[in-house]
C-alpha cells in the first residue's frame, strides 16, 4: 500500500488554492478563511456590547470606560494562532462555532472590570445575527481590499495597451473570416470599456446586514426591554459597521446583496475570459510575441521553440471554475425555507474558492499581458494578403453615388461579390477594378489611395472614449 498523505505534518493541501497557488491568493486568507470568519464574529460580538452600553439600550447599566472599550476591541485584534486553537478547543465542547465565540469572549472578561457584564455578550442575538454581519464584513473586505484592486489593475493594463496600440492596423475576423480592418487598440478598448463598467458596478453594490433576533421580529429584545427603540439600535449598529441596514428579514439576512455582487463578479470574469481567448488567438496568429521570461521558464517539455500562452489558458480555466461557483452562490443563497434553513451556511463557506479562483485568473492575465510584445509587421502582412476586405468600401461608395443619381454603378454588391468572394484579390486587382468603374475623380482617387491598413474608419479615435 502506498503511504497515506492524510496524516502528514504539516497537512498536505487538498485544493490547488491552498497548495500550488497559495502565494497568489494568500491575501484572501485574512478575509475569507475560517479564522477570518471567527475574527469577524468576535468583532460583531464585542462591538454589540459596546453599542448596547454606549446607547443605554438596557436601562440601569453603566457606560464603558475607554480602557474597557479598548479591552473589548483588543479581543478580535489579538486573535491569532493561540486564539484559533483555543476557539477550536471550545468548539469541540459546544459543537457550535458561534457559541464557542461567545465563550471565548467571556473567558477574556474574567477577572476584569467587565466580568459582571459578561452576560451582555451575545444578548438578544441569534447566531445568524452574528454570522450575517461577520460574512458581510469578510466579503466586503475581500472584495474591496484584495479582489477589486487586482481587477482594476488589469483593467487599467488593458486600457493602457489599447491607448498604445490605437493606431496599429489589424485585420478583423468576423465568424473567423477576414473582415473590415480595425486597430488592435480599438479592439482592446472594447474590452477595457466593458470591464470599466463592471469595475464601477461592483463597488456600488450595497452590503446589507441585520441584527433583529430569531425570526427577525425583535421578540427577545422587546420582551426584555420594551421601551427601547430596538429598530433604531439595530440600524445604528449595522451602520456603525459601515454596512447597509436591512429592516425586513426572517432569521437570516436574505443574501440578495450577495447574489447581486456575485452576479456582477461572474459577469466581469466572463468578460475577462473573452479577453483571454482573444489574446490567445492573436498570439496564435502572430500578432503578439511572448517573452518567455514573463510567461514561464519552460515553453514546452519537448519542443524548445515554443512559448505556450499558459497565463491566458490558466486564466480561462480559473475563470470558468470561479464563474460556476459564483453562479451557484447566487442561485442558492436567495432561497431559504420558511424562516430559516442551513443551506446558506454550507454555501457561504465556498465564497473563498469562488473569489480565489477569480483572483488567480486576474493575476495570470496581468502577468500574461505584461509579457507581450506587439508584432505590427505580422499584422501588416496579414492585411496586405487580404485586399478583398476593401470590397465593402468600394460597394459602399458605389451605393452612395448610385442613390445620388450617378449612372453606371448598378448592382454594386453583386459586382464586388463576383470580384472578391472565393478569390484572393491583390492590390493590383482591386485598383484595376476601381479604375474601370467610371467613378467621379474625387471618389476614384480616394478609393485608389485606400489600402487594407488604412481602411480602419475612426478606430484610432474611438479609443479616446476610454477617457470619457
Amino acid at each position: 500500500m502506498p503511504q497515506s498523505f492524510a496524516d502528514l505534518t504539516p497537512p498536505i493541501a487538498l485544493t490547488p488554492l491552498d497548495g500550488r497557488y497559495r502565494d497568489q491568493v494568500a491575501p484572501l486568507v485574512d478575509h475569507l478563511s475560517e479564522a477570518a470568519l471567527n475574527r469577524s464574529r468576535l468583532i460583531v460580538e464585542t462591538e454589540w456590547v459596546i453599542h448596547l452600553l454606549d446607547n443605554e439600550a438596557i436601562p440601569g447599566l453603566r457606560t464603558l470606560t475607554e480602557d474597557e472599550r479598548a479591552l473589548l476591541r483588543a479581543i478580535p485584534e489579538d486573535f491569532g494562532a493561540e486564539g484559533i486553537a483555543e476557539h477550536k478547543e471550545i468548539e469541540r465542547e459546544t459543537v457550535h462555532d458561534v457559541k464557542a465565540v461567545e465563550y471565548y469572549i467571556k473567558r477574556r472578561l474574567q477577572g476584569t472590570s467587565l466580568e459582571p457584564l459578561a452576560e451582555i455578550v451575545h444578548i438578544y442575538c441569534t447566531s445568524e445575527d452574528v454570522n450575517n454581519l461577520a460574512y458581510a464584513l469578510m466579503i466586503k473586505g475581500a472584495v474591496h481590499e484584495v479582489w477589486l484592486p487586482a481587477f482594476e489593475g488589469v483593467v487599467a493594463q488593458i486600457a493602457e495597451l489599447a491607448r498604445e496600440t490605437a493606431d496599429v492596423p489589424m485585420l478583423s475576423r468576423t465568424h473567423g473570416q477576414p473582415a473590415t480592418p480595425t486597430t488592435l487598440g480599438k479592439e482592446l478598448a472594447v474590452f477595457a470599456h466593458r470591464l470599466q463598467r463592471q469595475a464601477r458596478r461592483i463597488p456600488a453594490n450595497q452590503t446589507l446586514g441585520k441584527i433583529n433576533g430569531a425570526t427577525g421580529t425583535y421578540a427577545a429584545h422587546t420582551i426584555s426591554v420594551p421601551d427601547t427603540d430596538w429598530e433604531q439600535i439595530s440600524r445604528s449598529f449595522v451602520e456603525h459597521l459601515d454596512l447597509t441596514w436591512n429592516p425586513l428579514t426572517t432569521q437570516i439576512e436574505s443574501h440578495d446583496w450577495q447574489a447581486e455582487l456575485y452576479a456582477d463578479m461572474a459577469r466581469a470574469g466572463r468578460i475577462l475570459h473573452n479577453v483571454a481567448t482573444d489574446v490567445w488567438t492573436y498570439i496564435s496568429l502572430g500578432y503578439f510575441r511572448q517573452r518567455l521570461s514573463a510567461q514561464g521558464g519552460t515553453g514546452s517539455s519537448t519542443m524548445p521553440h515554443k512559448v505556450n500562452p499558459i497565463r491566458f489558458e490558466n486564466a480561462e480555466a480559473n475563470l470558468e471554475i470561479s464563474g460556476a461557483l459564483l453562479d451557484v452562490l447566487s442561485q442558492t443563497l436567495v432561497t431559504s425555507r420558511m424562516q430559516r434553513d442551513l443551506t446558506d451556511s454550507t454555501t457561504q463557506r465556498n465564497v473563498a474558492p469562488a473569489i480565489g479562483h477569480s483572483l488567480l485568473a486576474i493575476q495570470n492575465i496581468s502577468k500574461g499581458l505584461a509579457g507581450l510584445d506587439v508584432d505590427a509587421e505580422a499584422m501588416a502582412a496579414d492585411l496586405e494578403g487580404n485586399w478583398e476586405v476593401l470590397g465593402e468600401a468600394v460597394q459602399s461608395v458605389m451605393r452612395t453615388l448610385g442613390v445620388q443619381g450617378h449612372e453606371g454603378l448598378d448592382n454594386p454588391y453583386e459586382r464586388l461579390k463576383e470580384l472578391t468572394r472565393g478569390h484572393r484579390v491583390t492590390g493590383e486587382d482591386m485598383r484595376a477594378f476601381i479604375g474601370d468603374l467610371g467613378l467621379p475623380d474625387a471618389e476614384r482617387d480616394r478609393l485608389l489611395a485606400l489600402t487594407p491598413a488604412t481602411y480602419v474608419g475612426r478606430a484610432p479615435r474611438l479609443v479616446g472614449h476610454l477617457d470619457d
